[in-house]
């Protein structure tokens, strides 16, 4: 996983999200816009963080364990178990 460049800033946040309430779009494969970059931020539970191109990556998110969604790349989350967590989107 890349990390989010040092001169980007975040500028909007989703509410939180529970295992009962990710919208089925983040369930899906989908994109951020170009030159938006992510940051999933699990609070509670475990999420599964699947990157889906150039090659398929697989990361297990936690609290202690963030995942960083490049611009324009396909991926997707799964919760596993109870979860709650939010996105962060940075420019």
């Amino acid at each position: 996983m890349k990390s989010i460049p040092d001169d980007y800033s975040s500028y909007k946040k989703t509410p939180v999200f529970t295992e009962a309430t990710v919208p089925q779009g983040l369930l899906n494969a989908h994109q951020t816009k170009a030159g938006t970059w992510a940051k999933i931020v699990v609070l509670e539970g475990r999420l599964l963080y699947r990157i889906l191109e150039p090659q398929v990556e697989e990361h297990l998110l936690d609290s202690e364990r963030f995942g960083v969604v490049e611009p324009q790349v396909l991926h997707e989350v799964e919760p596993r178990g109870k979860v709650s967590f939010y996105v962060d989107f940075h420019k």
